[in-house]
């Protein structure tokens, strides 16, 4: 089957060029429910672009009744991002307008709703779960689109948030979010995931999983999940406990500035076979999926290192690395302008871990980001 292919108006430049977004719709016979997937929302993380062209190159080998519900696939999705350079390096991970991350900008329907969040679980506290999750994503849609009617004021509206509504439009009607990410430094292949979709996020096989404990601003896959788990939280709160089938994951692939094919495999092999366990596409269509066990984590048990003094990195532990307490992680050659001999200092792990994400630059001004580690759950 051919897509449905549609292209979007982001916004237009100074020298009139207009940049644009490009949805790609694979719609299936049956109703169903709807799937999400984006990509290059940081501009130097461009692993997913080829993963969203292996998924369409896929989908376009089945025929409409394979299908059912739809599938939604935007690579490129910050055209923005993608298009800013310094020299050789990918520099678009803030927007040059305001010096905001791009993914930490996006519109969240429950940080100004609590109260009512409470009260709408109040008055469905009988209701049947589905009615309840089509009730409350009207109430969703409802303030979204009064969010962006002020776009069209006099005043007009800064580039965030043109661009936010643009992605968000697309994303609040869907089931399962999937936005694809790498590193912005070098990457292992995992996933991070939301409250009470453990078993959903062992279905992508891979190696390891990190639960979102803590937030640090309103990312794309939290703007998205935080309404809904808010309102499970409300009916928990009133005695009723449900899960609705609502579900966001940041797939993270490996290192930025570059595409890495073996994350790109993982990546495309984990999301077919999402697909498959969520009903989506049929089962027998993909070759037997093999993974090892998974371990997970949560992002309150990872810990990352800043240099402790300036310097030039000597030597670091490999990605992937297990270390325990107490062993050599890196160290820095310091140059002492004070009448002293240049001198290595060695940092040793503050506890066990796995070496997750390296830092790329390996010249280091004290208070840098060096690495991270993260402990599994036990």
């Amino acid at each position: 089957m051919q897509p449905l292919i549609t292209t979007l108006p982001l916004m237009q430049m100074a020298s009139g060029d207009e940049l644009a977004l490009q949805l790609y719709r694979f719609v299936g016979e049956s109703p169903g429910k709807t799937v999400y997937l984006q990509a290059n929302l940081h501009g130097a993380e461009i692993s997913g672009n080829t993963v969203i062209h292996r998924l369409i190159a896929w989908l376009e080998t089945l025929e409409p009744s394979q299908i059912q519900g739809e599938i939604q696939l935007v690579p490129v999705c910050n055209p923005i991002g993608v298009n800013t350079r310094s020299y050789h390096f990918a520099t678009g991970r803030y927007n040059p307008y305001d010096g905001r991350d791009w993914n930490r900008i996006f519109w969240d329907y429950s940080a100004a709703n609590t109260l009512k969040i409470a009260r709408f679980a109040q008055a469905h506290l009988e209701a049947d779960l589905d009615k309840i999750q089509q009730a409350y994503r009207s109430h969703i849609l409802a303030a979204f689109a009064e969010q962006t009617s002020a776009l069209a004021a006099p005043t007009a509206a800064p580039a965030y948030k043109l661009y936010r509504a643009q992605l968000q439009g697309l994303a609040l009607r869907a089931d399962y979010v999937i936005d694809l990410h790498s590193s912005s430094n070098q990457g292992l292949t995992y996933l991070y995931y939301f409250s009470g979709r453990a078993e959903s996020a062992r279905l992508f096989g891979l190696d390891f999983a990190i639960l979102l404990d803590e937030y640090d601003g309103d990312a794309f896959d939290e703007a998205f999940t935080k309404p809904w788990l808010a309102l499970e939280q409300a009916f928990a709160d009133l005695g009723r406990e449900l899960r609705f089938e609502v579900e966001a994951y940041t797939l993270e692939l490996g290192t930025s500035m570059e595409t890495r094919f073996d994350a790109v495999e993982r990546g495309v092999r984990g999301i077919q076979h999402y697909l498959e366990k969520k009903g989506i596409v049929p089962p027998g269509l993909l070759p037997v999926f093999q993974s090892g066990e998974a371990f997970f984590s949560r992002t309150s048990q990872l810990t990352k290192y800043f240099a402790p003094t300036g310097g030039f990195l000597q030597q670091r532990a490999a990605l992937g690395t297990w270390v325990r307490s107490g062993t050599p992680l890196y160290s820095l050659l310091r140059f002492n302008k004070s009448g002293q001999l240049p001198e290595v200092q060695t940092v040793r792990a503050q506890e066990a871990g796995l070496v997750y994400d390296l830092s790329i630059n390996q010249a280091f001004n004290q208070g840098e980001y060096v690495l991270a580690t993260l402990q599994p759950d036990v």
